[in-house]
């Protein structure tokens, strides 16, 4: 089903109970498909320390460099 975007605005709530039931949606712009309108899916949960062990930090990391803050800041600070 294609609808244009009043059509869509008008009957956003239908809209919405056919997609969750499947119905295939599309939302288009003078007469131009722009968006699908399909049910949320929830992303995984992000796993944290993917890289623990794989990488090392230097120890002069926070160390300013002068001919970088030289480039951002200017001469002389």
């Amino acid at each position: 089903m294609t609808v244009n975007v009043a059509e869509a605005k008008a009957n956003l709530s239908k809209l919405i109970d056919m997609a969750c039931h499947g119905e295939k949606i599309v939302i288009a712009k003078n007469n131009h498909p722009m968006v699908d309108m399909v049910i949320h899916k929830p992303g995984g949960k992000r796993k944290l320390g993917l890289l623990s062990g794989k990488l090392t930090i230097p120890e002069d990391f926070c160390k300013g460099d002068e001919q970088v803050n030289e480039m951002f800041y200017g001469h002389g600070r």
